[in-house]
């Protein structure tokens, strides 16, 4: 097994292990899982990592590691192993990080789960090759498809969101920014602008977010 493919499996080794710890031991859980008020008052700025560490449930750690196991490959093929781990650390950090500037005022917001790092590698990947398809639910999807509505949809529950709902979708959609941001600094320009289309088009909603949470000061 070469470095490709064990950095993840390592990656994905330990999160199962600490997340599965977590299910049983609350104080494990409450000592490292993402929270605004311990991160402000404490300065437990930590939390923006270990929470990536821990999941609310066996089907929310399976879908992560998931996602994580089949794209990660993709990055670490095209862009290295170390590039992978740095893009995946980022967009942990930048999807806690959007989550803590929206409900920064809002000090009993916690979060956990290793989405933002997720979702940064998926979305690395679908910047990179907005053709390829996907499959989701075994349904076949042309990947910037997806990423349209996936942004559109995460926007629209962050504005409105519903009660009961208890997605972490700011450190989704911080992670997938990461993501992309990643690709458009380490991908020659030229290849970028023969999908400058369909990346354009994956950021609308993001800049319909923007305009809302700067302009018309909603979702905070």
């Amino acid at each position: 097994m070469n470095l490709i493919e064990l950095i993840p499996i390592f990656i994905i080794i330990i999160t199962c292990i600490t997340s599965l710890m977590a299910f049983n031991n609350n104080a494990l859980f409450q000592r490292y899982a993402f929270n605004v008020g311990a991160i402000t008052r404490d300065k437990q700025y930590y939390r923006f990592i270990t929470s990536a560490f821990l999941h609310a449930d066996m089907m929310h750690l399976f879908f992560n590691m998931f996602t994580l196991y089949f794209f990660s490959r993709v990055i670490a093929a095209v862009y290295g192993v170390w590039l992978f781990l740095g893009l995946y650390l980022a967009s942990v950090l930048a999807g806690n990080a959007f989550s803590f500037w929206l409900y920064q005022k809002r000090p009993s917001y916690t979060a956990i789960g290793a989405s933002g790092g997720v979702s940064g590698v998926l979305f690395a990947t679908v910047a990179l090759a907005p053709l390829q398809t996907i499959y989701l639910y075994f349904i076949p999807v042309t990947s910037w498809i997806f990423a349209t509505l996936y942004f559109a949809y995460s926007v629209a529950m962050m504005l409105k969101p519903r009660q009961g709902d208890n997605t972490g979708h700011s450190a989704h959609l911080g992670g997938a920014m990461c993501g992309m941001i990643f690709v458009a600094i380490f991908t020659p320009i030229a290849y970028l602008l023969q999908n400058k289309l369909y990346i354009g088009i994956m950021l609308l909603p993001l800049l319909y977010l923007a305009y809302e949470i700067l302009i018309n000061k909603k979702g905070r």
